[in-house]
């Protein structure tokens, strides 16, 4: 596939070469370093790659159809901060800010220090590292103080109730239908109160393989959606599809399947064939996260 340089993408987006340089910084794909562009491994994943010349020494070079989501030139992104000041503005510790983030989906723990994931990136993410210790963090557009998600996070962290309740428009009818039709009336080992026998069966053994899981948990996004359960050894999100003969639930499977490719959660999905052989299917299905049950 030919590639161009920066200047000549640039040109062909229709946005100019300070935008576009500042778009591929925002999402991680290159940093600056003294005079230098460098490109990150994401930049690198993504088909960027160096090429030399005799006139301009060493560049960038990208894909003709490398597909960056421009968004909104126009807007200002604010200033970069790191865990530490968000941790400052909600009273809570950089290191504990940071394993937040992870639970929402934007950062990975890395064998040394924090990487921003595709998610991260999207909400404008910029990977850096300490130049003394080589070690990789993330720093962050100001505006995600003021994201839903995160401060929905922060509440439930210090045990405070919403402020908000959702507006018509932000409520999942089929999920409050859903909720109204099946009552969480079967009483698991680990005395969660589930919707389903099969319900009760995934979070018994959940619970016998000592393997911490939620039940009912809002997925960390800005959709009014809930999860079957979740584990957070691993990220793992788990969906019962029992109801295969309804049509509104048909449509609720297929909505919510969506949402999790749309943020790219880990996902495991078990019917009723499943629920009946959950020794065979789960132990390999979650070890593909790194859960590992006993």
């Amino acid at each position: 596939m030919n590639k161009i340089s920066t200047s000549a993408l640039a040109k062909a987006k229709s946005v100019s070469s300070k935008d576009l340089f500042s778009q591929l910084t925002s999402q991680g794909f290159i940093q600056r370093e003294n005079e230098d562009w460098i490109l990150t491994d994401s930049g690198m994943a993504h088909g960027g790659e160096y090429k030399e010349s005799t006139k301009f020494g060493r560049y960038i070079v990208w894909p003709e159809d490398f597909d960056i989501q421009l968004g909104d030139l126009n807007n200002e992104q604010g200033q970069l901060v790191t865990a530490r000041v968000i941790g400052s503005h909600f009273e809570i510790s950089a290191n504990k800010i940071n394993f937040i983030l992870s639970e929402l989906g934007w950062l990975t723990k890395g064998i040394k220090g924090w990487v921003a994931t595709e998610q991260g990136l999207k909400l404008g993410a910029v990977q850096a590292e300490d130049k003394k210790s080589g070690i990789p963090y993330v720093r962050w557009p100001d505006t995600i103080l003021k994201k839903k998600s995160l401060v929905e996070s922060m509440d439930q962290v210090k045990g405070k109730s919403s402020d908000t309740e959702p507006t018509e428009p932000e409520v999942n009818t089929a999920e409050l239908g859903f909720r109204e039709k099946f009552e969480a009336k079967h009483r698991s080992a680990d005395g969660h109160f589930v919707r389903s026998k099969a319900e009760m069966l995934i979070d018994n053994w959940l619970y016998m393989a000592e393997i911490v899981h939620a039940y009912e948990r809002k997925l960390p996004i800005e959709e009014d959606v809930y999860c079957d359960f979740y584990i957070p050894t691993g990220k793992v999100y788990i969906e019962y599809w029992g109801y295969e003969d309804e049509p509104r639930y048909l449509a609720r499977k297929q909505q919510k399947q969506e949402i999790y490719k749309k943020y790219g959660f880990n996902l495991i999905e078990l019917n009723d064939q499943d629920v009946q052989n959950l020794d065979d299917i789960l132990p390999r299905l979650l070890l593909k996260y790194g859960v590992q049950s006993y």
